[in-house]
């Protein structure tokens, strides 16, 4: 008889940040866990999109749960963070709550289908969905949150939305009350919404109905290594009194990453940007991206743009319009960059690349003539950036990046701070002189984040080794799925004494 499956059920919300991770963990339990079957739930045009992102042999259930954007105050049919200007993100955050029926719904029709055959092992959802701890409670399903942002991040966030410190003090920076091993924060580093929030406004709201909701998950899962992202971890371990795994890097591979961006419009293939990369010696070239979801005001940029020509590094640079305009319209140097830009550094002295829109990023940051990484430091690049071994420059506009930053450059010696925010006050010779220290050969400050990047670097291959002797993260993933398998097991045991 064919041993039975479990099922592994997978819920991301709807953002390219959170769906990428969710998938990198679909394909890595595909891969290494070969008696897991795995579902894969999400809205219709998400599930439509990822159907053309997996490779052809997957056999990951893709399921849709039905979502009327427009009965929630949103565009017609947007189902993704990716379509929407910032202002609505909390729209669409708070609207994903109307996925509870649904999503219910489905759980109960696995368990009911076979002969509960198809009965979840676990689910698996994110951050931001803490409402299906509840559900997975009621149907006495084994449950975790997957956090695809690192422990430190994922803390300074929790803590500042659960206690709101900066509003109770004239002072521009604080401890967290429940986290002063974090060390003091500015108001500087918090996210507008933060900055703004009072307690009744809608993010307040939102966050004051989903983080009480961890307590009722049997644990998190967090897309990062234990060696270096201990502070965070052992918060959530002591706040919430439940296991936290740490079972990252998990990735999407090369391969993977090109299909789930086949469809995105780009300003370079991949066989350009590697023949072009190839020219340029090793360690030389600056890469600049702020993510899916960040733009940079014209002021910002104009001044980044002088700081790369003044620099005299070579450089690729994923650019979309500024702030202000439609991010899907047509870019227009000449009128954003300082005049003259392309025609000097694009196409007379060839030491830079503009790409439109999308950049193939782990080919670029993989290879060997990439020597340092400007980003906004989501936490999918940051991880993307220490499996490589590249420096990182950080310019923090959202969420948790603020905290990534402070934790990179306080806590990891890997990074150096160019810019805070999209509102801040910028220089070119500043970032000029931070390029110059994190780049140059000569800089001590640049040899020594150097040197800790490549500790870091094998922190990470060590912790993700699968061999005789496995690696932290590896022993991770067993002990969570050991963990819902001796839940399941005790459920069926219940049910035979009870019967």
């Amino acid at each position: 008889m064919a041993e039975t499956k479990q099922n592994v059920i997978l819920f991301p919300f709807m953002a390219q940040g959170h769906i990428i991770p969710f998938l990198a963990l679909a394909l890595h339990i595909q891969k290494t866990r070969k008696n897991c079957t795995i579902t894969f739930v999400n809205t219709p045009l998400n599930i439509k999109k990822l159907r053309s992102s997996l490779p052809k042999n997957s056999s990951i259930n893709l399921v849709e749960i039905p979502f009327n954007s427009s009965l929630h105050g949103l565009p017609p049919d947007s189902e993704n963070c990716d379509a929407l200007p910032y202002s609505l993100i909390i729209q669409l955050l708070r609207a994903s709550a109307s996925l509870k029926p649904a999503f219910r719904e489905l759980i109960n029709d696995l368990i009911c289908r076979n002969n509960g055959a198809d009965a979840p092992l676990c689910i698996i959802a994110d951050i931001f969905f803490g409402w299906t701890a509840g559900v997975a409670q009621e149907f006495n399903v084994f449950h975790a949150i997957f956090s695809g942002a690192g422990g430190f991040g994922l803390a300074c966030y929790y803590s500042v939305w659960r206690n709101l410190p900066h509003k109770k003090g004239e002072s521009e920076d604080f401890l967290l009350p429940d986290f002063e091993e974090a060390g003091k924060i500015q108001k500087t580093q918090l996210a507008l919404s933060m900055l703004q929030a009072d307690g009744s406004d809608p993010w307040s709201l939102f966050q004051g109905e989903n983080l009480p909701e961890y307590v009722n998950s049997n644990g998190i899962l967090f897309n990062t290594v234990e060696e270096f992202d201990k502070l965070g971890l052992k918060y959530f371990n002591r706040k919430l009194n439940r296991p936290v795994w740490a079972i990252g890097p998990i990735l999407l591979s090369l391969d993977n990453r090109a299909q789930a961006g086949k469809d995105k419009e780009s300003g370079i293939s991949s066989e350009f940007c590697k023949e072009w990369l190839d020219s340029k010696p090793e360690k030389s070239v600056l890469y600049i991206s702020f993510g899916s979801m960040n733009v940079i005001s014209l002021s910002h940029m104009k001044e980044l743009a002088m700081a790369l020509e003044a620099s005299e590094k070579n450089f690729i640079w994923v650019v979309r319009p500024p702030i202000g305009f439609d991010i899907n319209s047509e870019f227009r140097g000449q009128e954003w960059l300082p005049e003259g830009f392309e025609e000097r550094v694009i196409l007379g002295s060839k030491r830079g690349l503009l790409v439109k829109k999308w950049a193939p990023q782990v080919e670029i940051l993989s290879h060997k003539a990439i020597g340092g990484f400007l980003s906004h430091c989501g936490w999918n690049s940051v991880l993307e950036a220490l499996i490589h071994g590249v420096p990182i420059l950080g310019w923090p506009m959202a969420a948790e990046q603020f905290f990534n930053v402070k934790f990179l450059e306080e806590e990891m010696g890997i990074c150096v701070e160019v810019a805070r925010g999209k509102t801040c006050e910028l220089r070119h010779e500043d970032i000029e002189a931070k390029i110059e220290m994190v780049m140059s050969v000569k800089s001590e400050n640049g040899i020594e984040i150097r040197r800790n990047v490549g500790k870091v670097r094998e922190i990470v291959k060590n912790a993700m080794r699968d061999e005789e002797y496995k690696g932290s993260s590896v022993k991770a993933m067993d002990e969570f799925f050991n963990a819902a398998l001796s839940m399941k097991e005790k459920n069926k045991r219940k049910l035979i004494n009870g019967a």
